[in-house]
């Protein structure tokens, strides 16, 4: 097996259940053809470098999985087809994956957004408190120590 991305674009005035419908449409590709997702991801609506298709803004989507050259075949053959994808593009990922490899990092992905949900609500329970002294919540404060070379005058 070896790893791939894709990264398609697809028109703005879809509705949300359009564009479910794509991704899920070429994850089942990938699924059917037994291969294993990693990431699907909306990265939503954004400004397009030049026009496409007299489209001056795009919707992306992200799929990281792994699988045969024969998935990848057979995903862009539906993306050429359909009239709603502007743009897509799939690169190969170095080294070759196994499928318990896949699904371990999958497991770990999710663990790692559970976690991250949690520590959110927590956060978010603890916003009213008022952080000591100069401090904003979610910066970082950075003090600098004056050296004595920087206290001397240059001339000296």
């Amino acid at each position: 097996m070896k790893r791939y991305e894709v990264i398609a674009i697809v028109k703005t005035d879809l509705t949300e259940e359009d564009i479910t419908a794509i991704m899920e449409k070429s994850s089942n590709i990938i699924t059917d053809r037994k291969g294993v997702i990693a990431k699907a991801e909306k990265w939503g609506k954004r400004r397009l470098a030049y026009e496409i298709k007299k489209q001056k803004d795009g919707f992306y989507f992200f799929i990281d999985y792994a699988g045969d050259g024969s998935i990848v075949a057979e995903m862009e053959r539906n993306f050429k087809i359909d009239d709603r994808i502007l743009k897509f593009m799939t690169v190969t990922k170095e080294g070759a994956v196994t499928r318990e490899g896949m699904e371990a990092e999958v497991a770990a992905a999710e663990v790692k957004r559970t976690q991250i949900r949690i520590e959110t609500d927590n956060t978010g329970a603890n916003r009213d408190e008022k952080p000591a002294g100069d401090a904003r919540p979610g910066r970082p404060t950075f003090r600098k120590t004056i050296t004595r070379e920087e206290n001397t005058p240059k001339g000296e």
